[in-house]
């Protein structure tokens, strides 16, 4: 770790990279603490890399260093000081070569270290004023519009106009097709989901779908499944979507104050939902509610469930005077943790959310549609698993075992879903410890609960596991209504 690679921290290499320099007068690069960050491979220049960004998606910068360095990560706690971690670190990794019978490599410097840290400081990852900085700047763009900006639909948007226009289109001759492309990519994905199903309609609108937030490219048949029989339905008054909080700070349901924007349009929020929760809720459910409603500004689980709404019950294409429905939205954590309780005891809790949002369903004049966006397991390597889940019995038993257990476990679990067993779903995954890492049981759970799901209504439409072709990672969704 002497000597950083290109790309690396410290020096990343190149004319046009950024010198990061140490500040020994700045108490958190003293005693720097490490924010939530995500780890990820890359290669540069034919060197392997570790790279590093906010997993809270606070910022948008990412730091490349040498993979070593993951051995500096954990005690970047605020509690050591830099020649603590040094030698922390150099004691860890001579103890692991001595193990192994081998000779350590190089030795962490304190001057590496240095320009590591102020590299981490500089994108944001390390608490203290940078990051601070970035926060206010991020709660301000929030609060200075009325409704979310496209993120995710955006990008898929773009995709497909390329795909037409070629890498080189210009940004306003992407967003003129944009929308196009991805209404007629709705409609492709609608008929191919339909081939061979008889029942390609409901026969009004539902009180509730689940529906996945995966990615469109591997989530689509789901997503087609559900929006696809609601062609035809009478049109909800109101939407209500409950998400999954991926990347926030919010430890209990976190509400949100706006509507979303799509490259389909312009969603406003559904004010007569939140105005009838605050009153529910009280003084001081309204502000756990609230506290962290800037978790929504980059969380997807949301924005993929609004594009498709827009498509299936919004205005004709072309009339520019027509109104998109109006979309509360809330993300809800995991009941199966805490007894349902916020995990810090300062969110707001699942009881009392569900309970608000039943009566106010109840409430509220007009027809209601609840959507709780989904997935299920995520398994592989890429979520802490040892084992690769490609190939075949012969080539790798174990992850072939791996794979089958986990759809097994999803079967399971959708039993209780398809017996319309929200409190037995919980009570089960909390039991097990959520084996497979289900995402979205609190938000399949509120749906059930505040609707008043029964077996006779709930239908399951279709299931799906999504691989990448490495097998590195598996996550399944699927497809339900409660008619």
């Amino acid at each position: 770790m002497t000597d950083p690679t290109s790309g690396a921290a410290g020096n990343p290499g190149g004319q046009n990279q950024p010198v990061f320099k140490y500040d020994p007068s700045q108490p958190h690069l003293v005693r720097p603490k490490l924010r939530a960050v995500r780890g990820f491979g890359a290669q540069r220049e034919g060197q392997q890399l570790l790279g590093l960004s906010d997993a809270r998606q606070i910022s948008d910068k990412v730091v490349f260093t040498a993979p070593a360095a993951q051995f500096i990560l954990p005690h970047l706690d605020g509690a050591n000081d830099l020649d603590t971690v040094v030698n922390k670190v150099n004691e860890q990794v001579a103890s692991m070569a001595a193990q192994q019978g081998a000779k350590v490599q190089g030795k962490l410097e304190r001057s590496f270290l240095e320009l590591f840290v102020a590299q981490l400081d500089d994108a944001g990852l390390l608490e203290g004023p940078s990051f601070e900085a970035m926060l206010v700047k991020v709660r301000e763009q929030f609060d200075s519009s009325k409704t979310l900006p496209p993120s995710v639909t955006a990008n898929f948007a773009d995709v497909l106009a390329m795909q037409e226009l070629g890498q080189d289109a210009s940004e306003s001759a992407k967003a003129e097709i944009g929308a196009t492309k991805m209404r007629e990519q709705f409609d492709l994905w609608i008929a191919e989901a339909f081939k061979s199903v008889d029942n390609p309609s409901f026969d009004h609108l539902p009180a509730a779908v689940i529906a996945p937030h995966l990615d469109y490219g591997r989530g689509w048949m789901n997503y087609a499944h559900v929006y696809g029989r609601m062609r035809v339905v009478d049109k909800p008054d109101r939407v209500i979507i409950l998400g999954t909080n991926h990347f926030g700070m919010g430890t209990g349901v976190v509400g949100c104050d706006k509507g979303f924007e799509t490259p389909l349009g312009v969603t406003p929020l559904a004010d007569d939902v939140l105005a009838a929760l605050r009153r529910r809720l009280g003084e001081d459910g309204e502000r756990r509610l609230l506290k962290d409603k800037y978790d929504h500004e980059r969380e997807h689980s949301i924005e993929l469930q609004v594009a498709w709404v827009q498509h299936v019950f919004g205005p004709p294409v072309g009339d520019v005077e027509g109104k998109q429905v109006p979309v509360f939205a809330a993300l809800v954590h995991d009941p199966a943790r805490n007894s349902g309780q916020s995990y810090d005891g300062y969110g707001l809790d699942f009881d009392p959310f569900v309970e608000a949002l039943r009566a106010t369903i109840e409430e509220l004049p007009g027809r209601t549609l609840v959507i709780a966006s989904a997935d299920l397991s995520h398994v592989g390597p890429m979520f802490g698993d040892r084992t690769p889940l490609h190939g075949d019995e012969a080539t790798n038993p174990q992850g072939i075992a791996a794979r089958n257990s986990a759809i097994q476990h999803d079967q399971a679990m959708l039993k209780l879903v398809s017996e319309a067993k929200p409190d037995e779903l919980i009570a089960s995954m909390a039991w097990q410890g959520n084996p497979t890492r289900w995402c979205s049981i609190g938000n399949m759970a509120a749906a059930m609960k505040v609707v008043g799901a029964t077996p006779e209504r709930t239908k399951m439409l279709n299931y799906l596991a999504a691989m990448d072709q490495q097998g590195m990672g598996m996550v399944s969704c699927m497809a339900a209504a409660v008619v």
